[in-house]
C-alpha cells in the first residue's frame, strides 16, 4: 500500500484520539497527522509513541490562516494530503433567550467555521491528487435538536448541509464527504454528566449503552477507505438506535 496521509483535528480528546489510533493500526504506511490547538499533551504523547508516523502540529480550526499554514507543514512533509477528519468541536448550552452573542459566536466557529476552512485548506491538494476523502463529525443533535442547544444544533446542523452540498461539488473529482453523527458517546462531554443525566441518556438509546469511541473511529476509518469510494454526500448515524 503506498503512503497515505491523514489529518485529524480535535486530536486531544477521546474521539480524536481513537480515530488517530484507528488509522495508525490500519497500516504502517499511514502517515498521521493530528491537529490541536490549547490542549496537546494527550496528540503528543501519541506522536511520541509513533515515530516517523505520527505527529501533532499547531491548529486553531477556527483560522484561516492557522488552516493554510497547517496543510503547507503536511504536504511540504508528506507532499500529499489524501484524508481530513474534521473532529473538533465544543459545546456551550443555553436557553436561546438568555445565550450570550459571545456562546453563540464561539460555538458556531469552531463546530461549523472550523469545518469550512478545514475543507476550504484541503480541497487545492485534493483535487489535484483526483482523490481525497473528508469525513465530517456532526452530532446526533443536528438530526434531534434538544433544548438548549440552539447554538451547538444548528452549527452541527450546518455541518450536514456542508458536507453534501460539498459531495456534490466534488464528486466527480473523485474527492469524496461524508458525515457521522455520533449520539451518546464515552467522551469528555458524557463525563460531564451527573448521574441522574446519564441515566436518562442511556434511556434514550435502546441498546441501553453509551457508544465507545472506538465505534465512531471505526466508522471513520470505512468512510475514508478505498471500499467507500462510491459513498458520498451520506451522513451516518452511530447513535445505538435514537432515530
Amino acid at each position: 500500500m503506498n503512503l497515505r496521509v491523514i489529518l485529524i483535528t480535535g486530536a486531544n480528546g477521546c474521539l480524536g484520539q481513537a480515530v488517530a489510533r484507528v488509522f495508525l493500526a490500519e497500516s504502517g504506511n499511514n502517515s498521521v497527522w493530528l491537529g490541536v490547538h490549547s490542549r496537546r499533551q494527550r496528540a503528543e504523547e501519541l506522536a511520541a509513541q509513533n515515530p516517523g508516523r505520527c505527529r501533532s502540529l499547531l491548529l486553531d480550526v477556527t483560522s484561516r490562516e492557522s488552516w493554510q499554514q497547517a496543510v503547507a507543514q503536511v504536504l511540504a512533509a508528506d507532499a500529499r494530503l489524501d484524508v481530513l477528519v474534521n473532529n473538533a468541536g465544543g459545546h456551550q448550552d443555553a436557553l436561546l433567550g438568555m445565550m450570550p452573542i459571545g456562546t453563540w459566536e464561539k460555538v458556531r466557529a469552531v463546530n461549523l467555521d472550523g469545518v469550512f476552512h478545514g475543507c476550504q485548506a484541503v480541497l487545492p491538494a485534493m483535487i489535484g491528487q483526483r482523490a481525497g476523502r473528508i469525513v465530517n463529525i456532526a452530532s446526533l443533535s443536528a438530526l434531534l435538536p434538544p433544548a438548549g442547544q440552539t447554538n451547538y444544533a444548528a452549527a452541527k446542523a450546518g455541518v450536514v448541509a456542508l458536507t453534501q452540498s460539498l459531495a456534490k461539488e466534488v464528486a466527480r473529482l473523485n474527492v469524496t464527504v461524508n458525515a457521522i453523527c455520533p449520539g451518546f458517546v464515552e467522551t469528555e462531554a458524557l463525563g460531564a454528566l451527573t448521574a441522574q443525566e446519564r441515566e436518562a441518556a442511556r434511556a434514550r438509546v435502546p441498546m441501553r449503552r453509551f457508544g465507545r469511541p472506538e465505534e465512531v473511529a471505526a466508522a471513520v476509518r470505512f468512510l475514508a477507505s478505498a471500499e467507500a469510494s462510491y459513498i458520498t454526500g451520506s451522513i451516518l448515524k452511530v447513535d445505538g438506535g435514537v432515530l
